[in-house]
This record gives C-alpha cells, structure tokens and sequence, in this order.
C-alpha cells in the first residue's frame, strides 16, 4: 500500500490521505474546489468544478495514473438543478473516455462546496 500525497493539490482537511494505492489500483479521497493552498476557488459552479478536477488530475499523475486509467468516478452535488452544468464541465475531461459513474445530490458538503469528486483509477 502506498500513500499519495502531493502539494499540487489540497492537503487533507481531516485525518485521511489524498489518495492510496494498493495492487496497481489508484482510491482517491474526494476533491472539493479547493486551490492547493486552501481556498475555495469560487462560489461559480464552473470554476469549482473545473477546479475539482486540476486537484483531481495532480493526486493521479503523483499516483502514477490520470483521467484516461480512471475507470469509476463518483460526484457528490449539493443541487441536483446543477447537474447539466456540472456534467457539461465533466464532459470536458472525459470526451473520449468515460468512466463507469454514480452521481448523487447530498445535503451538504465540507466547506459548503458544490460537489466533490472522488476516483479510482489504474495506476499505469
């Protein structure tokens, strides 16, 4: 099992790591809009989104993996009337590629974020 943990990303706001590795499969924690140092983006659906997955795509190149080894992704939205926006800007990173997917309005979210990605993916 190996720990992944990059600054590129967000450190870890509670006691967990940004992502493990275990038998070549990459388990990411879920990614809010948060800049690698901290702050959350921007209250624009867009930009958090967008932000999500620059944070998304930095735990799996330190993992050794990225979006195209991603073969399950899981999206936790705060509005289920933000799902065509969110899934517009999802559809942006996985155009050719797309992973197996749940998504799933919850009541709320850490820092009162619009959604939080998590992944798991094939480490290459």
């Amino acid at each position: 099992m190996r720990i992944i943990s990059t600054d590129k990303a967000p450190a870890a706001i509670g006691p967990y790591s940004q992502g493990i590795v275990v038998n070549n499969m990459f388990y990411s924690s879920g990614q809010i809009p948060l800049t690698p140092e901290g702050t959350i983006i921007s209250d624009d659906t867009v930009e958090q989104v967008h932000q999500v997955f620059r944070n998304l795509q930095a735990v799996l190149e330190e993992a050794g993996a990225s979006l195209e080894t991603v073969v399950k992704a899981t999206v936790f939205i705060k509005n289920m009337d933000d799902f065509a926006t969110i899934n517009e800007v999802y559809g942006e990173y996985f155009s050719t590629h797309k992973p197996a997917r749940s998504c799933v309005e919850v009541a709320r979210l850490p820092k009162d974020v619009q959604l939080e990605i998590e992944v798991i993916a094939l480490v290459k």
